[in-house]
């Protein structure tokens, strides 16, 4: 009940822009009482929410925590259900690990899970995830589809698009995308996507989406090893960026998106990737779990699989891969 309340509350004051608000229309608004409205609001400024109150007039929120908190996403969330449902945590060994177990205990679709720091976040093939306090976003995201098991990871392709669609409205900044899950920056990768299943032989129970995005570091902050091929939003565009504006912006382009392909089917999304793709055209290495495979990349099939032509004019459909341009 009182996180509906608090919910409720961030609504009426996303609507209300910079207007004030009265306690007492608050309290109509949500269907408590006022002294309900004012414990959460002192609990908001406890936040880092800075309110101005005048008499007669009401309150609205003129600064929002610097910290990533649900309730700071929570304030100008435009989307119907992804992430309407946020589990909060300043410190966790991984939102993976989280998303999974709320998975299994029928979480609603659009549940995020972000954190603050992740202490053992991974990325493909278990490699780990440098997720520093206060400087990225290290979030999950579940899903549950009625798709085909083998259309999974086309999920992973629409959130490349979503991430790169918000991150160039937020700034002036090119991403690019490498397949199947790295956007790039300058050549620098600044996000990584692991999308995993909960599943039978024939049906999906969930689809969980980790998302990593490098947005405030400065170069210091990644491991000496990470230096020459990671950076961060912050690096190439000069300037920091409002980590939860980004998040807000993501959720809302990857409803979109989301909403296209249950409607329309991947090819639509596929268009959008292949515009953003810098492996297109370009001779690739592709290192399976078997072998090597060298040639120009062709694009994707309608299935979001890989087309490698070798040398000899072979064309291999490569599943799963570490590419190297």
């Amino acid at each position: 009940m009182q996180s509906e309340i608090r919910k409720e509350l961030l609504d009426a004051f996303t609507t209300a822009g910079e207007s004030f608000l009265s306690g007492q229309y608050l309290a109509e608004f949500i269907g408590c009482s006022r002294t309900a409205v004012w414990k959460h609001i002192e609990e908001l400024r406890k936040e880092g929410f800075e309110l101005e109150a005048v008499r007669n007039k009401g309150y609205r929120i003129v600064k929002t925590p610097e910290k990533i908190t649900a309730d700071e996403i929570r304030l100008g969330l435009t989307t119907k259900f992804i992430g309407r449902n946020i589990h909060y945590e300043e410190s966790v060994e991984s939102t993976q690990k989280i998303a999974h177990r709320l998975a299994s205990e029928n979480a609603l679709e659009g549940t995020v899970i972000i954190a603050e720091e992740q202490l053992s976040g991974r990325g493909r093939m278990d490699r780990k995830w440098h997720s520093p306090k206060y400087t990225g976003i290290w979030m999950s995201l579940i899903l549950r589809p009625n798709i085909p098991l083998p259309k999974a990871p086309q999920l992973t392709l629409l959130a490349a698009v979503a991430i790169v669609q918000a991150i160039e409205e937020m700034t002036d900044l090119i991403p690019e995308i490498k397949w199947p899950n790295d956007i790039l920056i300058n050549g620098k990768k600044v996000t990584g996507i692991l999308t995993e299943l909960q599943a039978e032989a024939d049906r999906i129970h969930s689809i969980i989406i980790g998302i990593g995005i490098n947005v405030n570091q400065q170069k210091e902050d990644f491991p000496l090893e990470l230096q020459e091929t990671a950076s961060s939003l912050f690096i190439e565009n000069g300037d920091p960026i409002p980590r939860s504006y980004l998040i807000k912006n993501i959720f809302k382009q990857f409803e979109k998106l989301y909403l296209l392909y249950l409607d329309q089917g991947f090819f639509p999304i596929k268009l959008l990737w292949e515009g953003y793709c810098i492996s297109i055209g370009k001779h690739i290495r592709a290192r399976t779990v078997t072998n090597t495979i060298e040639g120009k990349a062709l694009g994707i099939t309608d299935d979001g699989v890989l087309k490698l032509e070798d040398k000899t004019g072979v064309i291999h459909y490569v599943y799963s891969a570490d590419i190297e341009l």
